[in-house]
């Protein structure tokens, strides 16, 4: 059986990413389960109001569950014939950051794993890092070399990828030559 359709959408902080994804999910045709990743974060009114947003653009019928960093466990779950909206995976990443080399590369290798496993369509929201300055500490440099090197990885196996940028979407596969390997 043929691994479910991949898609991933991709852009800086405040880009519209996630509207966009939720505009593809809606469009789709197929009932959605959205995924959440981000910590709730008790305290912190910003990111409080900021997954308040997130929730009201939201419809009503689609359910919602809120994974944190379990999100290889919560796709074994998963019913088949649904989109799964998945935000995000910068935020999945934030709960592993402290894993040394070698539990890292087991992570991620179960979450690519599980993705593979799931037989309902994909729809990944991730951040872009390191457009800019390098990480002024070692956690920042990890997270988004990580980051980075999940997203090709991902990348190889998408149907359709997105990039958004000023509240823009651009098709990578339509506008885009891939990078040879090493």
């Amino acid at each position: 059986m043929a691994e479910p359709a991949l898609t991933l959408v991709s852009g800086p902080s405040r880009s519209g990413k996630s509207r966009w994804a939720e505009h593809l999910a809606a469009n789709s045709g197929l009932p959605v389960l959205y995924i959440a990743t981000g910590p709730l974060r008790h305290g912190d009114d910003a990111w409080r109001q900021r997954l308040e947003l997130h929730r009201q653009r939201r419809p009503a019928s689609w359910p919602t569950w809120e994974v944190a960093g379990g999100l290889s466990e919560a796709l074994d779950r998963v019913e088949p014939g649904q989109l799964l909206l998945i935000d995000s995976l910068g935020t999945w990443l934030a709960h592993h950051l402290a894993l040394e080399s070698g539990e890292w590369a087991h992570c991620q290798a179960e979450l690519l794993k599980a993705l593979g496993r799931c037989r309902s369509a994909q729809l990944i929201v991730c951040e872009e890092t390191g457009w800019g300055v390098v990480p002024a500490t070692a956690i920042g440099g990890r997270f988004r070399d990580r980051l980075g090197s999940l997203q090709q990885q991902l990348h190889q196996r998408c149907l359709a990828s997105w990039l958004v940028l000023h509240g823009r979407a651009l098709n990578l596969l339509a506008l885009s030559q891939p990078v040879p390997s090493p």
